[in-house]
């Protein structure tokens, strides 16, 4: 396999100049190893570092799957896909995870992709109905393969890795040290790429304690927020109707916040995420979901609204702030008799919260659906374009905008949005008919 390879088409269509080390390192050691262990912190580029060996891996000329890699969560399944596409590859994938159509998923394996991405439970569920042939998938790579332990995959993975007979090599990634690998994986002395930094090399996240009077801790989240002077953050609860009923809470008193969980629906965990990602919400309030695997942006805060039963999901939290040099604090609300985990230093010191702070400022955007799509032959340039001739917007009144297959959402400068539907609501964009409106939160 030519390590050498020219992957300059590949750079420019990733919109980056070089790849870095890690990614290097990764790409050659996959090339050459039969089995490797990548250890990478969150935000590092890890995706980038496995997918490259992998198209250098695929033969044009096998019209079977050839690399199945699994994730534990449809996010990290649909962000690993958004970035083979981003590559420009010209081999085809697909993406299979709960909460997706099986028919659509099958009819889309009926010609089988060269990569194929999806959760342990679902791809066991396909190789249960032999809607695709695994007898050519010489690949498998296991992405946070520890969170899908955690999770309590190990029986459909043990099975799905038991159905794979003509693997010739596996690739384990985590941003999490010190995990031991199953026996089912077959991965046997793997070839290690630790990158995840020292604890003491972290010198730009800072940690605080904010210490609530009240057990309803709420009230002090609350004035926190306030004190942030208008900067979004992320806010982890241990459970699901916890992240719900703060982010109602949040939004009853001025707070401009989404929830975000895995018992969602899929769509609304998406739009939960786009609003965030478009500032059309400035705080996600979240479970450990988030922790990781997630395409949101560098945050300067963390809060801690309830610490996590184990370190490196702490860990893992932090490591959506201080990134890649950038600076961050992560704040931990603790009520003064609630009992301290372990790993928490006794010596964190305390941030006073200012008083009366003013609420923060509302977001400067929000988010318009769009009922059209990649598979309607609709792209961002066509968004951008109908939304300024037709319904008058300026280069500053549009934000991010998102392009699915079958929808859209475009973040538009609140001031504009009542102006903008009313004069592109009987307007056609590329000779169709679409419906747009304010997408509901």
């Amino acid at each position: 396999m030519e390590i050498n390879q020219d992957l300059s088409p590949i750079l420019a269509n990733l919109g980056i100049s070089a790849f870095n080390p890690m990614q290097n390192e990764a790409r050659e050691a996959i090339l050459r190893e039969k089995a490797v262990l990548l250890l990478a912190p969150t935000g590092s580029g890890k995706t980038i570092g496995f997918l490259l060996p992998i198209l250098q891996l695929l033969k044009p000329e096998q019209k079977s799957v050839q690399c199945l890699i699994l994730a534990p969560s449809r996010e990290l399944a649909l962000q690993i896909e958004q970035v083979w596409k981003k590559m420009g590859t010209g081999f085809k994938v697909n993406v299979c995870y709960g909460g997706h159509l099986m028919a659509t998923e099958i009819q889309n394996l009926s010609n089988p992709p060269a990569v194929l991405i999806g959760t342990p439970g679902r791809i066991a569920d396909h190789l249960d109905r032999n809607t695709f042939d695994p007898s050519g998938i010489h690949t498998l790579v296991l992405d946070e393969f520890d969170k899908s332990l955690e999770l309590g995959f190990q029986e459909q993975m043990a099975f799905i890795i038991g159905d794979l007979r003509n693997l010739n090599k596996r690739v384990l990634v985590s941003a999490t040290s010190g995990i031991s690998i199953p026996d089912f994986t077959g991965v046997r002395s793997p070839t290690k790429l630790d990158f995840i930094p020292d604890d003491d090399r972290n010198t730009q996240l800072t940690t605080q304690v904010v210490m609530s009077e009240e057990k309803d801790k709420v009230d002090t989240l609350f004035r926190l927020i306030c004190a942030l002077d208008s900067e979004a953050a992320l806010i982890f609860c241990n459970h699901r109707d916890a992240a719900e009923r703060t982010s109602a809470i949040l939004n009853e008193m001025g707070i401009y916040s989404a929830f975000y969980h895995g018992g969602m629906e899929q769509d609304d965990r998406e739009r939960a995420l786009i609003q965030f990602r478009n500032g059309s919400v400035s705080y996600l309030i979240t479970t450990d979901l988030a922790a990781r695997g997630l395409d949101i942006p560098e945050m300067k805060y963390v809060i801690h609204y309830h610490l996590p039963l184990h370190e490196h999901e702490f860990l893992h939290r932090n490591g959506r702030t201080a990134r890649m040099h950038a600076s961050g604090t992560a704040f931990i609300l603790l009520h003064r008799n609630e009992e301290r985990p372990r790993y928490l230093p006794e010596s964190l010191v305390e941030f006073k919260i200012p008083a009366n702070k003013p609420l923060p400022n509302p977001p400067q955007f929000q988010t318009i659906y769009v009922s059209g799509g990649k598979k309607n032959k609709l792209n961002k340039i066509d968004i951008v374009g109908f939304f300024s001739q037709k319904g008058g917007l300026e280069k500053g009144d549009l934000g991010l905008i998102e392009v699915k297959d079958f929808l859209s959402f475009a973040a538009v400068r609140k001031s504009k949005v009542s102006g903008l539907l009313a004069k592109i609501k009987d307007e056609k964009m590329k000779g169709k008919k679409y419906k747009v409106e304010v997408a509901r939160g």
